[in-house]
């Protein structure tokens, strides 16, 4: 199963409203808040790698709070 790990910039102060957010989307295995460069690391996996591109592109960056994303795939 291909299995994507997004690392993700957003506005600052929208920790739990963005939480709570992805974590209805169907695909997304894991959702934590971290310190450094990024604000937040993102796993999903789903069955087909076009499900998890558009999971990203159509769900994830269409956050209104997402600022920049970092994808990496898992091999």
């Amino acid at each position: 199963m291909p299995k994507a790990y997004v690392l993700i910039n957003t506005e600052s102060d929208v920790e739990e409203e963005f939480i709570q957010e992805v974590k209805q989307m169907e695909g997304v295995i894991e959702v934590a808040s971290v310190y450094g460069r990024y604000d937040f690391v993102v796993i999903i996996e789903s069955d087909t790698m076009e499900k998890v591109k558009n999971i990203i592109t159509n769900k994830i960056r269409r956050i209104r709070s997402v600022k920049s994303t970092i994808t990496l795939i898992g091999v």
